[in-house]
């Protein structure tokens, strides 16, 4: 959990968790984040602070990482796999690249 201060009488606390973007080769992606938005086979699908454990396969498209509520990274992937466990989200992916 991160606190952001927009002034000396208001403070506005974000609720974070933890991203890892891999591909066979390397790491693309570790940080803290608000919220990652994914191309599941099913259709897209986001994942935020506190989400239900799940496994899911990800189809060719592109991945949203919401560092915060005004920032985000995007990367585009072939396919790949997403484990949600713990407020801990593991993507691991084939062909990925930033874009």
């Amino acid at each position: 959990m991160k606190s952001l201060t927009l002034s000396h009488a208001h403070t506005l606390t974000l609720v974070f968790m933890n991203l890892e973007i891999l591909t066979p080769e390397r790491k693309l992606f570790s940080d803290e984040v608000y919220g990652v938005q994914l191309p599941g086979v099913s259709g897209s699908f986001e994942v935020l602070d506190k989400h239900a454990a799940m496994i899911s396969a990800l189809k060719s498209g592109r991945i949203k990482v919401l560092n915060d509520k005004n920032h985000s990274t995007l990367f585009e992937i072939r396919s790949g796999f997403v484990e949600v466990i713990a407020n801990r989200v593991t993507v691991l992916v084939e062909g990925g690249k930033a874009i």
